[in-house]
C-alpha cells in the first residue's frame, strides 16, 4: 500500500515501511514493522527504533495514521 503525504511517501507491507520524501536528496528511511511504533490522539507520528533505525516523524491525519495501522497490523497507542 502506498500512502502519499505532504513530505512524501510511504509505502508498507505487513512487514516493512519504506518512506520517501520529496526533495533533491531523495531521502529514503526503511523499518521492519517491528521496530514501529504508532502514536495517535492529536500527535499523529510514526516512529521506528531498533536493530540501529532510529527515526520519527508526523504525519498529516489521523486517517493516514489507521490506514498505517491496518497495514502493518499494530495498534496505536
Amino acid at each position: 500500500m502506498t500512502i502519499v503525504f505532504s513530505a512524501g511517501r510511504i509505502i508498507a507491507n505487513q512487514h516493512e515501511v519504506v518512506v520517501r520524501l520529496d526533495g533533491t536528496a531523495r531521502v529514503s528511511l526503511q523499518a521492519a514493522a517491528d521496530d514501529i511504533t504508532l502514536l495517535g490522539n492529536g500527535a499523529n507520528v510514526i516512529t521506528a527504533m531498533g536493530s540501529g533505525v532510529n527515526w520519527s516523524f508526523r504525519l498529516d491525519s489521523a486517517q493516514q495514521l489507521e490506514e498505517l495501522a491496518d497495514v502493518l497490523g499494530i495498534a496505536i497507542q
